[in-house]
């Protein structure tokens, strides 16, 4: 996405950031962060895979303590250790779907290649002996308590129409809180979004009558918030719900967005919550939505949504990923923002919106509110009033309830703005984990999956996000649908429709110098002083490592700029005088700027001095003596220079014309060269001119004129007609077959070919000796030939945006009939050959 795309993204964040009262402190390119490197499928290190004979790995339960990862998948349970999900130890359930069942999933006409199966979409902990785990069934949900010892399904089996969705496609999240089965999603076939607790004394669910709370929704995320823990006013646990739904016509507190299609909430509800005793019976009486924003119109999908607490519950801050809604489908891009507990809080505690019928749509409502405050937990001081239950509450708060769950207050993201805007990228799936770093702080370190199968590092630095790699976990492309962090083992556990991947939490190992690992700013890799180790909680003494500014601890006494002595051996590169030639340089950094030093002085590459600087090098385009010299590349990132490739370029001058001037004696040996190059320039002409002529007197050999056999010498026809030989020439040639000979062409003008004949004096008048075709010389070794012969054309990248094409000079062939020698016609294309291609191996001399 360039050009007209990428500018309108980047208007229209800046236009609703700025009507949103948030004007942007970054810069679109600052919101877009690159990837500082790149590793492919093939060059990933210490990596594990899992696969069974079945598909949708996405249901993943990691036990850390008990070193088990449990994976749901398409009718099946695993049970992997969590060291090494590849070592084989792993344990099986096969939970398949019935016949009778799959007939009837066929019968409601759904897919019996993708939906008549049993896909295990919830697998929790029940208690310290069981699992919980419920599938669709092939359209027909169960659930069973699970022995986690024994690892084997149960006699029996309960019914999940209430607790998992029919649809294994269908957005859906569980949680198992003290017992109680806290699940959302679409459940029974063809029935509203709902929010139900299960498993409880007292099961829930949210109402749907005068008013849907919940609009066509997909949920995607529910996160547990233990605000009673060390609560001053007695506050109560809450379950907060993440998803995408249908916008009604609704205007907020900063514009109009009812021409919005779909937008992304936030809901919540209280834990001890039990129900109205009149109204709302068995329904919650803690409900509330808000709007979630990134501040970027049409962002509007939520994705994934992942959460972290530094140790009690008012330090929670959820990420947040977002993509396109279905409008914009020619364009491909991903937000990510963080948002705090007060923020949400913040929301939850401001005004309510109240739907107009007369005007269809939703506005702020600014009239009495009841007390308690609707929506509101049971809190000490709602008990000192008489309330300790919310079936005690007041019919008016309940009947407020029940027409006011949506807030006018939109969550809004921390800073005002997001974290990362990034096109061509759309984020499946979000996991979070933070770190302690040298420098005492703590960062957060996000890890990115997409819809291609590849995985994003990065830690949030400040307001901002630095991606340390991009990992292609997967070759297939797939999304990334499960991610779960191992502290223990210093894993990511990935899951996708193919299989379960194990990918270390870093490769420092892949930092081979202490420039490369400070610049990564991985919080899990340090410089110990010799080689870029993984941190752990042992002595750090002697560790070097830069989160913030990532240029830190590796600069010498002389400044940022380091050359290593002999860490990078010198290469010769000769070439003559006119030829092209590429020095490379393997830029690994993708934020690294390519700085080449010819005899010490930067290089422009701006195309002067037929000098540019590409991705891949330095191209000398027709070069000259004064191109002779030492070069140098460096990798410049964050103001350090680190050296990664040295030249030495040697442009030799052109030929002498007049073969008999004598060289001065000092270029003596200049001059023996050049006549080799001349000598062997002349032996690969001499090559091809035999071919072609070789190849010309085989074809006129092989020609039959209408009317005689052609041979050499034969004057040719002022014009030539081509015949084809069709399929109704070839039948008619087998009925006369027996025709005479000489009769060379059919009446329909149809060409005969006589295969094996020689010119006869009746038809060939004026014979002529054949040519003799001289034996082809064995071929010179590449070394020797400098690229001289035929070369294919090279497209070659430059400066990221412009092409260069690099080809030979062709010269026009000549016919052996022409009338002039061949020594004349050889001289002329030797005087023309002056340019030539370079050898393929770069490390040795061109001559």
């Amino acid at each position: 996405m360039s050009g007209g795309p990428a500018h309108l993204l980047t208007t229209l964040f800046m236009a609703a950031a700025a009507a949103m009262g948030y004007p942007s402190r970054r810069s679109a390119t600052d919101l877009d962060a690159t990837p500082r490197t790149t590793v492919t499928f093939d060059e990933l290190l210490g990596v594990r895979h899992f696969k069974a004979h079945t598909l949708n790995y996405s249901t993943l339960l990691l036990e850390d303590d008990r070193g088990i990862l449990y994976v749901g998948a398409r009718g099946a349970i695993f049970a992997l250790n969590s060291s090494d999900v590849a070592d084989g130890s792993h344990r099986t359930i096969h939970w398949e779907a019935s016949p009778e069942k799959q007939m009837d999933c066929l019968q409601k006409g759904k897919n019996n290649k993708t939906e008549c199966f049993n896909h295990v979409r919830f697998l929790q902990r029940l208690n310290s002996t069981h699992l919980y785990a419920c599938g669709t069934y092939a359209f027909h949900p169960l659930c069973a308590a699970i022995d986690a010892n024994r690892f084997m399904l149960p006699s029996h089996f309960e019914e999940g129409k209430e607790k998992c969705p029919y649809d294994p496609a269908r957005g859906y999240t569980g949680l198992i809180v003290d017992g109680g089965l806290y699940t959302a999603t679409r459940y029974e076939f063809r029935s509203l979004p709902d929010i139900r607790r299960n498993l409880h004394q007292r099961p829930l669910k949210t109402e749907e009558s005068p008013l849907h709370w919940l609009n066509d929704a997909e949920f995607v995320a529910s996160v547990l918030v233990r605000e009673s823990k060390d609560s001053p006013v007695g506050d109560d646990d809450k379950i907060y719900y993440f998803f995408t739904e249908r916008a009604g016509e609704e205007t907020t507190s900063f514009f109009d967005k009812s021409q919005v299609a779909r937008v992304a909430r936030v809901a919540r509800v209280c834990k001890s919550d039990v129900g109205g005793k009149k109204i709302l019976q068995r329904k919650w009486t803690s409900f509330m939505k808000a709007r979630l924003v990134c501040y970027i119109p049409y962002y509007e999908v939520l994705r994934s949504v992942c959460s972290l607490d530094g140790g009690g519950w008012a330090s929670t801050v959820f990420y947040a990923a977002f993509t396109l809604s279905a409008q914009w489908r020619t364009m491909e891009a991903s937000a990510v923002c963080r948002y705090s507990i007060s923020a949400v809080q913040q929301a939850f505690e401001g005004p309510y919106m109240e739907y107009q019928d007369w005007a269809r749509k939703w506005s702020r409502y600014d009239g009495a509110v009841p007390e308690p405050r609707p929506g509101s937990c049971i809190t000490d001081q709602s008990r000192r009033k008489g309330y300790n239950s919310s079936q005690d509450l007041p019919n008016s708060v309940l009947d407020f309830v029940k027409l006011h769950p949506l807030m006018f207050e939109e969550v809004k993201p921390a800073d005002g703005e997001p974290l990362l805007v990034k096109k061509n990228v759309a984020y499946s799936r979000l996991a979070i984990d933070r770190v302690q770093a040298l420098d005492g702080r703590s960062y957060d370190v996000l890890f990115m999956g997409t819809g291609d199968g590849w995985i994003h590092k990065a830690v949030v630095v400040n307001s901002g996000i630095h991606i340390v790699e991009e990992v292609q976990v997967f070759r297939d492309l797939q999304p990334v649908e499960s991610l779960v962090i191992s502290h223990i083992q210093r894993s990511l556990y990935v899951g996708a429709a193919s299989g379960i991947v194990q990918v270390p939490l870093a490769s420092c190992a892949r930092y081979t110098s202490c420039y490369d690992c400070i610049l990564a700013r991985d919080p899990y890799c340090a410089w110990d002083g010799r080689a870029c180790r993984a941190t752990t909680t042992m002595d750090s003494t002697g560790l070097v490592q830069d989160i913030q500014s990532g240029n830190k601890g590796c600069r010498s006494s002389s400044g940022r700029v380091r050359v290593p002595a002999g860490s990078l051996p010198w290469k010769n590169r000769t070439v003559l005088q006119g030829d092209d030639v590429l020095l490379p340089c393997d830029q690994r950094s993708n934020l690294a700027r390519a700085v080449w030093l010819l005899n010490g002085s930067e290089v422009l590459g701006t195309g002067q001095d037929r000098l540019r600087v590409g991705v891949d090098g330095l191209l000398v385009t027709d070069t000259l003596p004064q191109h002779s010299g030492e070069y140098r590349c460096f990798g410049e990132e964050q103001g350090l220079r680190t050296l990664l490739a040295a030249y030495s370029l040697t442009v030799l001058p052109e030929l002498p014309r007049s073969p008999t001037a004598a060289p001065p004696p000092h270029a003596a040996s200049q001059v023996a060269n050049d006549m080799k190059v001349a000598y062997i320039s002349a032996i690969v002409t001499l090559v091809v001119l035999c071919t072609v002529l070789s190849t010309i007197l085989l074809y006129m050999s092989c020609l039959e004129k209408r009317k005689g056999k052609y041979v050499l010498g034969e004057p040719r026809p002022a014009s030539v007609e081509l015949q084809t030989v069709s399929a109704n020439c070839l039948r008619k040639g087998h009925r006369e077959e027996e025709e005479e000979e000489e009769e060379l062409t059919y009446p329909d003008g149809c060409l005969r070919i006589i295969p094996g004949e020689a010119p006869t004096a009746a038809t060939s008048p004026v014979k002529e000796l054949p040519v003799a075709v001289p034996p082809l010389p064995p071929p010179l070794p590449a070394e020797l030939t400098n690229g001289v012969g035929a070369l294919p054309n090279v497209l070659r990248k430059m400066n990221g945006n412009s092409y260069m094409l690099l080809q030979q000079q062709e010269e026009p062939l000549v016919s052996p009939l022409y009338s002039a020698s061949f020594t004349e016609e050889l001289s002329k294309i030797l005087e023309k050959r002056k340019h030539t291609q370079l050898v393929e191996k770069l490390d040795e001399s061109s001559v």
